[in-house]
């Protein structure tokens, strides 16, 4: 049974820089494909990053683009997203998500999900 655990999220400045992880347990996926998303109160749930397990290829929303790096450590079975120059506009609940196969980046195609982190960055 596939479960992903988020860390990490906490109250931050603008303009700083905060890294949240999400352990995954339950199978090995080496074919899978890792995500982060968000979702602001009111807002529909957005994409942020997707990463290629196998590979390591990146994939970024363009609104976070150049800001955060996504990565993975196979030997931790974990996913990271560092975000530097964070600004309001980045305050959600960051949630990770997998999915067999390539990368998606629409919510629905996600059949795993953990419980969300929240990321609060005050101006």
């Amino acid at each position: 049974q596939v479960r992903l655990v988020e860390s990490g999220g906490e109250l931050v400045q603008a303009g700083g820089s905060l890294t949240v992880s999400c352990t995954a347990f339950g199978r090995t996926f080496t074919t899978y494909a890792m995500s982060w998303f968000r979702q602001a109160p009111g807002k529909e749930r957005e994409f942020v990053a997707a990463i290629m397990w196998s590979t390591g290829r990146p994939v970024y929303a363009d609104s976070v683009k150049g800001r955060f790096i996504i990565s993975r450590d196979i030997a931790q079975n974990t996913v990271n997203l560092q975000m530097n120059s964070l600004q309001p506009e980045d305050t959600a609940v960051y949630y990770c998500a997998a999915r067999p196969g390539v990368i998606r980046v629409t919510p629905r195609e996600y059949p795993y999900w953990g419980q969300g982190t929240q990321v609060t960055v005050s101006s």
